[in-house]
């Protein structure tokens, strides 16, 4: 009986073994989730060059990544913030005004989406990161 079962696992584990393409992971997005993302980075970015220039307070702002949630209630929007102004206080400023920007966008993609996405905003500081890294491997 048992070498039946061992003769079986065999033939499972060498004949047929998980390929990497075949796999699942969680972490991973679907293909509706990467539209939704892709449309929400490009109508969040003229939003904020048309409409939403005074959040910014002299700053330069441009939305980075749109991550969405598995369920689409919800999308962390990633910014990068160059100037003058503090990053903390802009960031401050979009969080005051997530349901003004949300309004705008509700209004640009109603035709698209049935529910519009509840928006966190996170600074980005990956060009930060990268600028230290280069000034480290220039030796400054």
């Amino acid at each position: 009986m048992s070498l039946k079962i061992s003769s079986l696992i065999d033939h499972f584990k060498y004949k047929n073994p998980v390929k990497p393409e075949n796999a699942y992971f969680c972490s991973m997005e679907t293909k509706r989730q990467q539209k939704i993302s892709a449309l929400l980075y490009r109508e969040l970015s003229q939003i904020l060059q048309q409409d939403m220039k005074a959040i910014g307070n002299g700053a330069l702002i441009t939305v980075t990544k749109v991550v969405v949630s598995p369920d689409l209630s919800g999308a962390k929007v990633y910014l990068s913030i160059f100037g003058k102004a503090s990053k903390q206080e802009v960031l401050a400023q979009f969080k005051l005004r997530s349901r003004e920007i949300r309004g705008h966008l509700g209004n640009r993609v109603r035709h698209q989406l049935r529910v519009i996405p509840e928006l966190s905003f996170f600074v980005d500081d990956s060009l930060d990161y990268i600028e230290k890294i280069d000034n480290l491997l220039k030796g400054e």
